[in-house]
């Protein structure tokens, strides 16, 4: 079983996201700016750039401060290899639906591997 120090001090949750997802979640009390100036979101519109995307998903799962990762289904879709090579349990990765895209769980990597556990 592993130790409660490897994840005691993670109590935020981050999240990568389109703007009304990320608006909605600011206004529920996730949002966070740390002592070195870092947010724990990212706000992707048309203008925003895989690598951009691709950095801050690194930034949020290397944080030991972060429990949770949200991020949207068709932004995940962006950098599907890099989410799909992601395999550690803190922190947690959950990818959630937007206004304009709804959840699909065949292109769920967690929901996947689950099932792949289950043999279905």
């Amino acid at each position: 079983m592993a130790s409660t120090t490897a994840f005691k001090d993670r109590n935020l949750i981050a999240v990568i996201g389109d703007e009304d997802s990320i608006t909605g979640l600011l206004l529920a009390g996730i949002g966070h700016i740390n002592e070195h100036q870092r947010k724990n979101f990212l706000i992707v519109d048309s203008k925003t750039q895989i690598s951009a995307i691709e950095t801050a998903f690194q930034e949020f799962t290397q944080r030991k401060d972060i429990a949770i990762v949200l991020i949207n289904q068709h932004i995940a879709e962006k950098i599907r290899p890099t989410v799909d090579r992601y395999q550690e349990a803190f922190p947690t990765l959950l990818e959630i639906p937007s206004k304009d895209h709804p959840y699909d769980p065949s292109k769920d990597s967690v929901l996947k591997r689950v099932q792949k556990l289950f043999g279905e």
